[in-house]
């Protein structure tokens, strides 16, 4: 079975445009709200989730789901109860590795 990414964190210019973002893609595409607050959201498609993150608060990452996530470090626990790592791939490219949920 092939390791499932969970979501692609992509930035927006700064915190005022984050809801402009958000509106954008709920008008132009068929997805729906999870979760926003002042700093990020995420956005549900049938495929996958989108979120829009702050540069200064947040880094830009693409985040896989792993039964090995502990192997990579210690795990943080998020609000939202999932818990992860954040590291970097052998590009700089950021990598968060999320325990399974």
């Amino acid at each position: 079975m092939l390791d499932p990414i969970d979501h692609i964190a992509i930035p927006v210019k700064n915190q005022g445009s984050l809801k402009a973002t958000v509106d954008w893609y709920l008008s132009t595409f068929k997805c729906e709200v999870e979760y926003q607050d002042d700093t990020w959201a995420f956005l549900r498609f049938g495929n996958i989730k989108l979120a829009f993150v702050i540069p200064e608060q947040h880094p830009a990452h693409i985040a896989f789901v792993s039964a090995k996530a502990e192997e990579f470090g210690p795990l943080k626990t998020h609000r939202d109860g999932t818990r992860s790592i954040y590291i970097d791939d052998p590009s700089g490219n950021t990598i968060e590795i999320m325990a399974e949920y």
